[in-house]
């Protein structure tokens, strides 16, 4: 049974004990990290609840940004629903902050794996689809080609960007060297018009107070992948004899899987929105179903703060004693939300003569989260799949998309030329190309 005591940071948060709670992390007794019974960090509550002192003292110690709870929301969307500016800001910056560190923390283990992996060409198939009418017709199809030379990596692409409201083609060039300092490392090239951008891992106060506009005016999305309950079965062929299915993939033999019980489960939140702000947003959404997709949907504005929600007149022990989630819907802004569950149904087809090794396709594809799309890979290559490599795998990218990735060539190279990996002496520098990246 829960007690009162059972999450001392949090209920210090909870009565805005500033304090106690200085005095609780000072004990180092407890987690800072430590979710209660509905998911949240003491974090999340000091943001709900509005209790800034508190929330500044949580961040000083460590606090995680990233951290979700049960319903899937961090505390940056949670400040999001609650409105405060400043609290916005500043939840963005550590969340960046704590998400560099640790990509910063794994980087010299994931150059050596780099650099123990031979060098290599491959070819990765990208085609969108929907279940909902006439989207499929005008989703972008791609085919990156990968070139990995030492700590070097290369992706020629026209798709570097997809997420709900857009997506950035053109003919583009990614460039990772990890033989350089960190904050030089990462380069995006448009090769129509002759131009880079280093992907920066510092933004000026503009493209974040910019952010924080964008943020304010748009539904809070969580998009969760739950497949505790997925299952692997061999696919079958054949009409009279009916036998397990195993095909060419490009020139690889591979063994097909039919996957079921993967769940796409999404979540919007609006509270904080202005009726203005949802007709924007909806027809944002229209102009993409009719093929008629723009990179700068959104002309921002600055966004003031709004007024706080009205106090919760909630008790801690009504608070730490509800049922797992209740209380979240309590708190805070009154909820303007709506959720989206689909079941996911898929093939796999698994190679065991692909060259290359799964945890070595996880490797490449941590340089390569830059690119929204990839991370998507990533996440599901991180399921428990059947023996080989998933040389073509459908990958559920947003609740109504899904991706149909196939690794249709490699070949293991010696002789991949240096120029590949530099950037042209004829192009020019744009700090403006990739805005969102």
């Amino acid at each position: 049974m829960t007690t009162n005591t059972s999450f001392p940071l949090h209920k210090c948060v909870f009565h805005d004990d500033l304090k106690q709670l200085s005095a609780v992390l000072r004990s180092h007794k407890y987690d800072i990290a430590q979710k209660d019974v509905h998911g949240n960090t003491p974090l999340h509550l000091a943001v709900i609840l509005g209790h800034k002192e508190c929330m500044h003292l949580l961040l000083a110690h460590g606090a995680p940004v990233k951290s979700k709870n049960v319903h899937g929301w961090n505390p940056l969307a949670e400040a999001i629903s609650y409105g405060d500016r400043q609290t916005i800001s500043l939840l963005l910056r550590k969340l960046k902050q704590q998400s560099r560190d640790l990509l910063e923390e794994r980087r010299p283990q994931l150059l050596q794996l780099l650099q123990d992996l031979g060098d290599f060409y491959m070819e990765v198939h990208w085609d969108f689809q929907s279940w909902v009418p006439l989207v499929s017709r005008i989703l972008p199809s791609d085919t990156c080609r990968i070139y990995k030379k030492g700590a070097q990596i290369r992706v020629d692409t026209t798709l570097v960007d997809f997420s709900e409201m857009k997506w950035q083609k053109g003919d583009l060039t990614f460039l990772f060297d990890g033989t350089v300092t960190p904050e030089r490392s990462l380069v995006f090239l448009d090769n129509e018009n002759k131009i880079y951008q280093r992907l920066s891992y510092e933004q000026s106060e503009a493209e974040l107070e910019e952010e924080v506009d964008i943020l304010m005016s748009s539904d809070v999305v969580t998009v969760n992948i739950s497949t505790k309950p997925i299952t692997f079965n061999r696919s079958q062929s054949g009409w009279l004899f009916r036998e397990d299915k195993r095909e060419l993939v490009g020139s690889f033999f591979a063994d097909f899987y039919d996957v079921s019980g993967v769940a796409i489960e999404s979540r919007k939140r609006r509270e904080h929105l202005s009726d203005e702000d949802v007709q924007r947003n909806k027809a944002a959404v229209e102009s993409i179903s009719k093929g008629s997709p723009v990179e700068d949907t959104f002309q921002t504005q600055r966004r003031p703060s709004l007024p706080p929600p009205p106090e919760s007149q909630m008790t801690w022990e009504e608070y730490v004693t509800a049922e797992r989630g209740r209380a979240l819907t309590l708190l805070g802004r009154p909820r303007v939300s709506k959720e989206m569950r689909k079941m996911f149904k898929a093939t796999v087809a698994m190679s065991e003569d692909f060259p290359m090794e799964v945890t070595d396709l996880l490797n490449m594809l941590e340089v390569l989260t830059s690119m929204k799309h990839f991370s998507k890979l990533r996440e599901f290559v991180e399921l428990k799949l059947p023996p080989g490599f998933p040389i073509k795998i459908d990958v559920p990218v947003l609740p109504t998309i899904t991706a149909r990735v196939t690794f249709q060539a490699f070949q293991y190279r010696d002789n991949l030329s240096p120029t590949l990996f530099t950037i042209p002496s004829d192009y020019r520098q744009n700090s403006s190309r990739f805005r969102d990246l």
